[in-house]
C-alpha cells in the first residue's frame, strides 16, 4: 500500500510512504538550487515520478500544511525565480485522476507524527516547537474551545505543540497559539532584522550562524534593563514594537550581536527546558504516566545546542529521538505516516537504525560519466586508501559523492566535503575558501558510534547531526578542525548498518591516524545541498576544493 505526502509552500517537498517506510524524500530546492522556495509540492511529485511507476497504486494522498495549499500562498507565483503557484490545476486534476484520496492534517500533527513514527519508539511524549503552522480544529476535537486569541477570535496558528504517541496513535496533549510562546519567529527577528544576517541563499544559514555566535557572547537575559525597560519578557523581543529598540542599541558593534545571540540561545534553551520538564510533572501528576522517551520536532529541533542538553536536564529521558527532517520539509513524511498508522490504522515499522535519511535519488556510473565528459574534465580510478592518504596531508579538502542523496539539510557522508580533523588550519581554509563565511562558523564530526564514550563527555545517538555535546578535555588538542571555541561539536554517529561506505571509509582513516573521526560538512556553497553529479562538478568547479571523488565508482577528479 502506498501512501503519498507533500508539502507545498515553502520547504516544497514530497515523500512516498509504502507498507510503512518511507522509500523516497524528495525537496525541491535540491533541484532548482534556491533555498526554501514556495510552490506545490503536487505539482513537483508529478514532474519527477508520473513516468517512474513509483505512483502506482496510491491509496491515498496527504498534505501536513492546512490553508497553505490552497489559500495564504495560492496564487503567490514568482516566475522569475520559476516558482510554481502553491495550487496548480493541472496536478490536482492528476491527483483526482488516480482514484486515490486527498486528505489534509495540521501542521504540528505531521511534525509530531513525523517525529514518532519514524522513531523506534512505541510510546513516547512528542514536543514541536517551530514558528507557526496551520492547525485544523478536526483533528483536535477536545480542544476545538481553545482556539481562540487573547481577544477571543479563533487562533489557527499554532507555535508549539504536545502528544503522546502509543503504538501506532498519536493522541493530542495540548497545542499553544502563537501568541503564547513563538521560539521561531524569535530566531527569525533577531538574525535577519536585528543583527543582519540574510535567510537562504545567497546569505547562507542565518540560525546555523547565529548559534556560532551564541558560544562567543554574553547571555545579557538577566539584565535586559541595559537595553530598556520597556522590552518585557525575552521571548517577546521579536515583537515589532521592541525590534527597532534592540536593532538600535546593536548597531555594527560585533561584541553586541554575540551577546544577542547567546541571549536567544539562552531564552531557547530555557523554553525547551521549562517545555519538557511541565510536561514530565503533568503527565506523572494527572495520567501517572513515566516519560522516558521523547520525540522532538519542528524548526527549533534543529538548535541542536539546546537539543543536546535535554537528557542532561532530565536523565530520566533514556531515548531521545529527533528526525532528521523535522522542519516543515518533513510534514510531507509526516502527513504521509499519520494516515498510514493513525488514520487507517496499519501497524508500525520499525528500523534497527531508526529512519534512513538516504532517502534522495541515486544516480548511476552512467550518469556521472556523462557530466565529465560534459565539463571535459579529467579523472583517475582509485581506491578509498588512496583517498585517504590524500586527506592526510598538504590540509586537503576533499568533496565525497555517492548512493542516495540525504533527506534534510545535513549532509551525512554522501554529499559531503570531508578534511582531516587534525589539522589546525582546516577550519579556516574551508569557511574561507569553500563556505564563503565566517571563519568562526565550526564543523561537524562524524564519528564512528563505538567511539563516541572515547572523545566525547556523554555516550550519545546522533546519527542525523542533531545534538552537540562537548569533547572530553584530554581529546580537544587532537581534533582543533571540528572543535568549537567552547569545545563542543555538532556530532554524526556513524554505523555500518546506516551507512556502509561512510562508515568503513572512517575506520580505514582511524587504522591510519588513530582517531576515528573525519570532518564532515555539507557539499555546497551557501546554495542547497549538491544533488547531482553536474551540481557536484559545478560546486567543485566554482570552489577550492581540492578533490571530487565519486565513491560508488572510484573516480577521482583533481583541482586543475
Amino acid at each position: 500500500m502506498k501512501v503519498v505526502g507533500f508539502q507545498s509552500g515553502h520547504d516544497v517537498s514530497y515523500c512516498i510512504l509504502e507498507n510503512g517506510v518511507p522509500i523516497v524524500h524528495s525537496e525541491w530546492e535540491r533541484f532548482l538550487r534556491v533555498k526554501c522556495p514556495q510552490g506545490d509540492g503536487l505539482k513537483f511529485l508529478f514532474d519527477h515520478e508520473e513516468d517512474t511507476g513509483a505512483l502506482e497504486d496510491v491509496e491515498a494522498f496527504t498534505h501536513g500544511n492546512p490553508r497553505t495549499r490552497f489559500g495564504l500562498w495560492a496564487y503567490n507565483d514568482k516566475p522569475e525565480k520559476g516558482e510554481y503557484p502553491c495550487f496548480n490545476i493541472e496536478s490536482d486534476k492528476m491527483m483526482r485522476g488516480t482514484g486515490a484520496t486527498y486528505n489534509e492534517y495540521s501542521h504540528h500533527l505531521c511534525h509530531a507524527a513525523n517525529a514518532y513514527f519514524s522513531s523506534n519508539f512505541n510510546d513516547a511524549l512528542i514536543i514541536t516547537l517551530d514558528g507557526g503552522g496551520w492547525e485544523n480544529e478536526s483533528d483536535y476535537p477536545s480542544f476545538k474551545e481553545g482556539f481562540k486569541n487573547k481577544d477571543g477570535v479563533p487562533a489557527m496558528t499554532t507555535a508549539a505543540a504536545v502528544y503522546i504517541g502509543q503504538a501506532n496513535k498519536i493522541y493530542p496533549q495540548h497545542v499553544h497559539p502563537a501568541e503564547e510562546i513563538n521560539i521561531g519567529n524569535l530566531w527569525y527577528a533577531v538574525t535577519s532584522r536585528v543583527c543582519g544576517l540574510s535567510w537562504g541563499y545567497p546569505g547562507g544559514n542565518a540560525a546555523g550562524t547565529l548559534m556560532a555566535m551564541a558560544a562567543m557572547g554574553t547571555d545579557m537575559t538577566e539584565r535586559r534593563s541595559e537595553i530598556s525597560n520597556s522590552l518585557g519578557f525575552p521571548e517577546h523581543w521579536y515583537r515589532e514594537e521592541n525590534i527597532k529598540i534592540l536593532k538600535e542599541w546593536v548597531g555594527d558593534n560585533e561584541d553586541r550581536k554575540n551577546d544577542m545571540a547567546a541571549s536567544v540561545q539562552s531564552i531557547t534553551e530555557t523554553a525547551v527546558n521549562r517545555m519538557v520538564g511541565f510536561w514530565i510533572k503533568q503527565l506523572k501528576e494527572h495520567s501517572n504516566y513515566e516519560v522516558t522517551k521523547l520525540c522532538i520536532a519542528g524548526g527549533v529541533a534543529l538548535n541542536s545546542v539546546a537539543m543536546g542538553k535535554v537528557q542532561e536536564w532530565y536523565p530520566q529521558i533514556k531515548e531521545l529521538y529527533i528526525p532528521p527532517v523535522p522542519y516543515d520539509s518533513g510534514l510531507s513524511i509526516g502527513s504521509a505516516q499519520y494516515h498510514y498508522h493513525h488514520v487507517l490504522d496499519q501497524p508500525r515499522v520499525y528500523w534497527r537504525d531508526n529512519f534512513s535519511p538516504y532517502l534522495g535519488k541515486k544516480y548511476s556510473e552512467k550518469d556521472i560519466m556523462l557530466a565529465i565528459q560534459d565539463h571535459d574534465l579529467e579523472f583517475e580510478q582509485v581506491t578509498d586508501t588512496e583517498v585517504i592518504d590524500l586527506l592526510c596531508k598538504d590540509d586537503n579538502v576533499i568533496s565525497v559523492y555517492g548512493g542516495h542523496s540525504e533527506s534534510g539539510m545535513r549532509a551525512l557522508g554522501n554529499r559531503s566535503i570531508i578534511a582531516d580533523p587534525r589539522s589546525k588550519t582546516m577550519k579556516a581554509v574551508i569557511n574561507e575558501k569553500v563556505k564563503h563565511r565566517q571563519s568562526f562558523r565550526p564543523f561537524a564530526p562524524s564519528i564512528l558510534r563505538e567511539e563516541v564514550s572515547n572523545w566525547f563527555i556523554r555516550d550519545v545517538e546522533s546519527p542525523y547531526m542533531t545534538l552537540v555535546v562537548p569533547f572530553k578535555d584530554e581529546v580537544v588538542d587532537k581534533i582543533p578542525a571540528v572543535c568549537h571555541v567552547n569545545n563542543t561539536a555538532r556530532l554524526q554517529t556513524v554505523t555500518e548498518a546506516s551507512n556502509p561506505w561512510y562508515y568503513n571509509f572512517i575506520k580505514k582513516f582511524k587504522d591510519k591516524t588513530g582517531v576515528p573521526i573525519l570532518l564532515n560538512t555539507s557539499f555546497n556553497d551557501r546554495e542547497p545541498i549538491v544533488e547531482t553529479p553536474d551540481h557536484a562538478i559545478s560546486c567543485f568547479q566554482k570552489t577550492d576544493i581540492d578533490y571530487l571523488y565519486f565513491f560508488d565508482c572510484g573516480l577521482l577528479i583533481k583541482k586543475q
